[in-house]
């Protein structure tokens, strides 16, 4: 029979192989036994070939509204996306806009200076996907006649593209004046315009337009990979979606509105590993959280929002504020602070004492650094899509979530890149009100009079890894 001893652990360095360096871990075929590029410089590919998004209707129906949101989406999931406006291309080719005789389907010099700039931004569609590795090109305009939509094929078929069409459909007078009361207006084209002229000349631009439009047909389209947004989301036709990238693009257009709504951020009240200057960790609010809990309940009343939906972690301190505000709230999982593996409940100084190449290797790349047996940024994003599919799907939503978890939602409303999604600064006792507008987000910033310790540190100008631990913890603000 053996006997058993007590041991006690202390903590050890960990040994060089957990290191978690991204760039050691995605395979890329050689060429003579060498990489093509640098392995730094190229990204997991997410698409099997680059996939080319068309865009398909009459003007004022809601494409260029389409492109940029699906632009910012696929960015934000990892897949390198950029989009070709071609009326951003005409206005730049002509300068000075006279009226809608330029679009006159029988005005031939309008129809080549046209044809001319589709012809310029296909062209920077190839740079982007064949040269600059993108993955996803949107390419912006009304494409409304068959023939204009072969020549696209042609383009994608000698280029080795995939093309998936988005056509917007819609009828609603309403919708339409809203959309070019809202966004027409304000176009260059405009600028020197009254708006009642403006919206004239508007209108009479869409009639040029609806003597040619050719819509996707079932019968003549049917063996193209397309949907159909009808009526700004009331229904949809879905045909031939080939792969995956086509269908997370589907997916999403079937959950964004433009209901007008508020979605409201903040983080946690402070908590009491917070004071301390220890990351992670599940531990409640200090009497100072306590007290912004009160105030966050005191603030969401006055605000008087129409069926407010809350939603929190699962976790002590976000379910604390929570408690206080008096109203139901909804638990996710999803929304829990990034894990941070072997690092939890550490201060920036112990990780930096017992594992001083991880500290370094986290500020070389912070997004997509991971955490021994914890989380990126980057898996962060992951975890949080359905977050942001039902935050698309949803009208007033306050979300009390964690630092981590809060940058990524920002990063994804403000189009941020994954170089700056880590440092966005997002701090304790602050409301952040995000109200969705044309083509962006409208912030604002509330703080609610609080005090908080400060939990942001900046990238320190020194991240090589033989750094001295002074240069390190340079940026770590202060705790007790």
């Amino acid at each position: 029979m053996t006997s058993t001893q007590d041991i006690t652990l202390t903590p050890v360095a960990l040994p060089r192989e957990l290191a978690q360096n991204p760039l050691h871990k995605i395979w890329m075929p050689c060429k003579n036994g060498l990489p093509e590029t640098h392995i730094s410089q190229r990204k997991v590919c997410m698409t099997n070939c680059p996939t080319l998004i068309v865009t398909v209707g009459l003007p004022a129906r809601g494409k260029t509204y389409i492109s940029k949101k699906l632009t910012r989406y696929l960015n934000w999931i990892g897949v390198p996306t950029k989009e070709f406006n071609v009326g951003q291309y005409r206005r730049e080719c002509m300068k000075v806009y006279r009226n809608f005789e330029f679009f006159r389907p029988d005005n031939e010099e309008g129809l080549k200076i046209r044809k001319q700039c589709a012809l310029v931004a296909l062209n920077d569609v190839k740079q982007f996907l064949s040269v600059d590795g993108g993955h996803v090109a949107v390419f912006d305009a009304t494409n409304t006649t068959r023939e204009r939509r072969k020549m696209i094929m042609r383009f994608a078929e000698q280029n080795g593209y995939k093309v998936f069409f988005v056509e917007s459909v819609c009828d609603d007078p309403e919708v339409i004046a809203q959309n070019i009361v809202q966004v027409k207006l304000n176009s260059p084209d405009y600028i020197d315009c009254n708006t009642e002229d403006a919206v004239q000349d508007f209108m009479k631009r869409i009639e040029c337009y609806e003597n040619s439009y050719e819509p996707l047909d079932e019968a003549l389209d049917r063996d193209l990979s397309y949907i159909k947004v009808m009526d700004v989301g009331m229904r949809y036709l879905v045909n031939r979606v080939m792969d995956h990238i086509q269908s997370r693009i589907v997916y999403y257009l079937m959950n964004i509105h433009i209901t007008p709504r508020s979605i409201y951020l903040c983080r946690h009240g402070e908590s009491e590993l917070n004071i301390r200057g220890r990351i992670g960790g599940d531990s409640g609010l200090s009497p100072r959280g306590k007290q912004f809990a009160e105030c966050l309940g005191k603030f969401i009343q006055e605000q008087n929002i129409k069926d407010l939906k809350v939603w929190t972690s699962q976790m002590k301190r976000t379910i604390q504020t929570a408690e206080a505000l008096s109203v139901p709230y909804e638990q996710w999982k999803a929304l829990n602070e990034i894990d941070a593996g072997v690092c939890e409940e550490m201060m920036y100084e112990e990780i930096q004492e017992h594992y001083p190449l991880e500290f370094a290797l986290r500020d070389q790349d912070k997004f997509r650094y991971r955490y021994p047996k914890g989380e990126s940024y980057e898996d962060l994003v992951q975890r949080l899509e359905p977050v942001i599919m039902e935050l698309e799907r949803q009208e007033n939503v306050l979300v009390i979530c964690h630092q981590a978890v809060m940058r990524c939602l920002l990063a994804y409303f403000l189009d941020k890149s994954a170089d700056e999604l880590p440092y966005l600064k997002c701090p304790l006792h602050t409301v952040l009100k995000l109200t969705p507008v044309a083509y962006g987000c409208k912030v604002e910033s509330v703080g609610l009079n609080v005090d908080a310790v400060n939990t942001h540190r900046d990238k320190p100008e020194n991240v090589d890894v033989s750094r001295l631990a002074e240069e390190a913890l340079l940026t770590v603000p202060a705790h007790q």
